[in-house]
C-alpha cells in the first residue's frame, strides 16, 4: 500500500488529487456539532495543498436516498474545512455535473475544493457493479491521482471507496495509515491485560466483534442498551429497557464460551432507570432511580449504568495495558444519564493503558463531555470500520488501496 509520504516524494504539484475523506459530521441544521472527522483529515489535505496539488475533496454525509437533499449538503463541512486550513475552499454544488467540472477546472496549484455529497448520486452506493463503476468513471475524470483517507467509510463497497482507486494511481492518506497502525496494536502482539468495553444500543451490531475478541481479550465490559439483552440472557427482568429478544440465545452462547475460555465478562450490577425516555432537546431533569441490575421494575427502562457499576468498571480498567472502547454506557446526551460514559472515559484517562476510543458515539461523547482528546491513545474516526477490522473482515476500501 503506497503511503502519502511516497506520493508526495514523487511530486504532486499541478496534479488533481482526489481525496476520499470522511466529512460525515453530525449537524444541527447547518451547524456542525462535532468537527472531529474534519480535523482528522486536515493534515492530509494540507500536506497535498502545500505540495502544490489541486485537491478535490469528496465525502458522504448521512443517508440521502440517492438524490440531492439540502439537509445532507456538505456545504457546512466545506466551510469548516476552509476555516481549519486557513484558506478559502471552493464548493461544487453537485458531484460529477457542471458545477463539479467547472470548480475543479478552476483550481490552481495548492487550492482545495469540496464536491457535494457523493450519496446524492445513486451510483455511489449501488449494489450493481456496472452502475457503481459508471459513477466511478465520472469521478475519475475529475482527478489524476486518488488518495483514500476516509477511514470511516472503508468498510463500504462504494464507488468512491472501492471502484475509483482501481481507475487512478492511488495511495493511502495519513489518517488511514494511523488508523490501521492502531488497530494492528489491538490484534497483533497485544499488551496485556487487554480489556474491551462495548456499549451502544444494539447487541446485534457487536456480535461479530464479540465472537472475534473472545479469542483475544482478557475481559469484556458491557454497557449501554445492549447490556439489557445480556441481563435478560442471565435470566433477569429488564422491564421496558431496550431488548433484542431474538439475540438472547446467541448472547447465552457467548457467555458460556467466555467462561470456557477464561475470558471475564463484566455486566452492570446496578442501573439508572426511569419510566420514560428523557427529552434530549430540552434536557429537562429526568429524576432517575438507581436499582440493582437484577431488580429492574417491569414498568421502568434502564438508561445508564449505576454508581456501583461505574466503580466496578473503573477497577476492571485500572490495571489494563490495552483498552478498546466502542459505545456509550447510557444516554450520554442527557446530563442525568451521562455519568456512566463519563466514568469509563475518566478510567481510561487515569489508566496507563494504550486506549483506543472506537469512533462513532464514543468519540463524540469524549468530546461532548469535555475530555482532552490527547489523554487517550487514539480516537478513531470510524466506528463501523473499526469493528469490522477487529472482526477480521476484509475492508473493501483498504483492499482497493493495496498495490
Amino acid at each position: 500500500m503506497k503511503t502519502i509520504d511516497e506520493l508526495l516524494a514523487e511530486g504532486v504539484a499541478g496534479k488533481r488529487v482526489f481525496v476520499r475523506a470522511d466529512l460525515n459530521v453530525p449537524l444541527d441544521g447547518t451547524t456542525i456539532t462535532d468537527d472531529g472527522r474534519i480535523r482528522a483529515v486536515r493534515p492530509t489535505i494540507a500536506a497535498l495543498a502545500e505540495a502544490g496539488a489541486r485537491v478535490v475533496v469528496a465525502s458522504h454525509l448521512g443517508r440521502p436516498k440517492g438524490t440531492p437533499d439540502p439537509a445532507f449538503s456538505l456545504a457546512p463541512a466545506g466551510a469548516r474545512l476552509g476555516e481549519l486550513l486557513g484558506t478559502e475552499v471552493a464548493f461544487a454544488t453537485d458531484t460529477v455535473g457542471e458545477s463539479a467540472r467547472a470548480t475543479v477546472a478552476g483550481l490552481t496549484d495548492g487550492q482545495v475544493a469540496v464536491i457535494e455529497n457523493l450519496r446524492f448520486n445513486p451510483g455511489e452506493t449501488s449494489k450493481d457493479d456496472a452502475e457503481r463503476g459508471a459513477f466511478a468513471d465520472q469521478l475519475a475524470e475529475l482527478a489524476d491521482v486518488y488518495v483514500g483517507d476516509g477511514f470511516g467509510a472503508v468498510h463500504r463497497k462504494h464507488a468512491s471507496v472501492y471502484d475509483l482507486p482501481a481507475r487512478l494511481p492511488h495511495a493511502a492518506g495519513g489518517l488511514i495509515a494511523t488508523e490501521v497502525g492502531v488497530l494492528k496494536k489491538l490484534t497483533e502482539d497485544v499488551a496485556r491485560p487487554y480489556a474491551v468495553v462495548l456499549g451502544g444500543a444494539k447487541v446485534s451490531d457487536k456480535l461479530g466483534v464479540i465472537d472475534h475478541l473472545l479469542e483475544k481479550a482478557d475481559r469484556i465490559l458491557i454497557g449501554g442498551g445492549m447490556a439489557y439483552t445480556f441481563l435478560k440472557a442471565k435470566g433477569h427482568e429488564v422491564g421496558i429497557s431496550l431488548l433484542q429478544e431474538d439475540q438472547v440465545p446467541a448472547v447465552q452462547g457467548y457467555l458460556k464460551r467466555a467462561e470456557e475460555l477464561g475470558v471475564e465478562f463484566v455486566l452492570p450490577v446496578d442501573v439508572l432507570v426511569a419510566g420514560e425516555f428523557p427529552d434530549l432537546k430540552t434536557k429537562a431533569p429526568a429524576h432517575p432511580t438507581t436499582v440493582a441490575a437484577d431488580a429492574i421494575p417491569a414498568d421502568q427502562e434502564g438508561l445508564d449504568i449505576g454508581p456501583e457499576t461505574r466503580k466496578l468498571y473503573a477497577d476492571k480498567l485500572a490495571d489494563a495495558a490495552t483498552v478498546f472502547w466502542n459505545g456509550p454506557m447510557g444516554v450520554f446526551e442527557h446530563p442525568d444519564y451521562a455519568e456512566g460514559t463519563k466514568a469509563v472515559a475518566q478510567a481510561l484517562v487515569d489508566s496507563e493503558a494504550f486506549s483506543v476510543v472506537g469512533g462513532g458515539d464514543s468519540a463524540a461523547a469524549v468530546r461532548i463531555l469535555g475530555f482532552d482528546e490527547n489523554a487517550f491513545g487514539h480516537i478513531s474516526t470510524g466506528g463501523g470500520a473499526s469493528l469490522e477490522y477487529l472482526e477480521g473482515k476484509t475492508l473493501p476500501g483498504l483492499a482497493a488501496l493495496e498495490d
